[in-house]
């Protein structure tokens, strides 16, 4: 969900506002895959791990993240200009070592105008300077020059697209007015090229993308979420989330579990619940961070474990947030490895103010 503190931007809803803040509606694609410039934010997130797989370096793995935002801006709406900020476009990469123990990120920020920024209404084509996020021929092709690395990565799909929550409309919060359009591409198989230190190497991997589109309210006594977005070896997907109060008390949960022959279980509020097991605390922010997690789901029991306890990203340049996001292992409730995905957290500097 942050990629996300942008998801539950503030929309100016009343909270006895309507039955739903989005009318339930059945998704269109590719139209749905491309941009929604009249809900208020939105964002395209790709997550993955992949091995090198050249002689001198197999087997080393990496972990992964694109993530775009577009922003609606309300108040530039009725300008005239073609100057206007009427849509800002937001950017995150990160790249996580497990060899060498380190997390690079980078981030940029610039409005829709000029040819500087852009999100395509026809389908996923998202740019901002020279990052990119492109859907073309069925695949999606990621382009990111970041400092410090560069990710030049395509991602193909070998399942069907993973329409969350009611068919896609996907309630995040207590009230009904909190929903966003929501839906996963799981299973990806990554590509590709990996450049770090200025040696450049072939990788291959999975991935994960989510699309979300929303006009939501995060509920007032939300301080933050945890969630995860796991492969599992079988060919499953699994997504699960809550929201936190103050105290640590769930406010809100959900999550889904296709299996790799495409059943799909959808958890209801009630139905998650996240058990934090061991925490790591920030040598940068001293925030605690829970980088062990007991999951309890519909379908299972399931221990995350963060495979590098620093992976916390600085991203007040930006989206204003601090927040920590990274490549995790999954395993079942015998201790046996079932897959890898990414653990996302955030709320744990200070409470998110959207």
């Amino acid at each position: 969900m942050l990629r996300r503190t942008w998801m539950l931007a503030a929309a100016g809803l009343p909270w006895g506002g309507p039955v739903w803040a989005l009318p339930p509606r059945t998704l269109q694609f590719p139209r749905d895959f491309g941009s929604h410039p009249d809900l208020r934010t939105e964002w395209w997130y790709v997550t993955g791990q992949a091995q090198t797989q050249t002689p001198t370096a197999s087997g080393r793995t990496f972990g992964f993240q694109v993530t775009f935002f577009r922003s609606r801006v309300e108040a530039t709406q009725g300008m005239r200009s073609g100057f206007a900020a009427k849509q800002l476009v937001l950017a995150h990469a990160a790249l996580t070592d497990l060899e060498g123990r380190s997390l690079l990120h980078d981030q940029r920020m610039a409005r829709a105008a000029a040819g500087i920024a852009s999100a395509s209404v026809a389908d996923t084509d998202v740019h901002l300077r020279n990052w990119s996020l492109v859907r073309q021929d069925g695949r999606y092709l990621a382009r990111i020059p970041a400092d410090g690395f560069t990710l030049d990565l395509q991602f193909t799909p070998t399942q069907p697209v993973l329409l969350q929550g009611r068919q896609g409309l996907s309630r995040k919060g207590p009230e009904p007015a909190q929903a966003s359009y929501y839906y996963s591409v799981p299973q990806l198989s990554a590509q590709g090229r990996i450049t770090l230190q200025g040696r450049s190497l072939d990788v291959r991997g999975t991935a994960w993308l989510d699309h979300e589109a929303s006009d939501a309210l995060l509920h007032p006594q939300a301080v933050g979420w945890d969630w995860i977005g796991m492969n599992l070896e079988d060919g499953s997907a699994l997504t699960a989330f809550h929201l936190r109060r103050a105290d640590g008390s769930a406010l809100w949960a959900g999550g889904s579990l296709r299996t790799g022959a495409g059943a799909l279980r959808v958890f209801t509020a009630d139905e998650v619940r996240f058990e934090p097991e061991s925490v790591w605390t920030s040598p940068r922010t001293q925030a605690r961070y829970p980088t062990r997690w007991r999951v309890h789901t519909p379908a299972g029991l399931f221990s995350v474990q963060a495979l590098l306890d620093d992976q916390e990203l600085d991203s007040r340049s930006s989206t204003g947030a601090v927040y920590w996001e990274g490549l995790s292992e999954l395993r079942n409730a015998q201790g046996q490895r079932v897959g890898r995905g990414y653990l996302e957290m955030t709320g744990y500097t200070a409470p998110l103010k959207l």
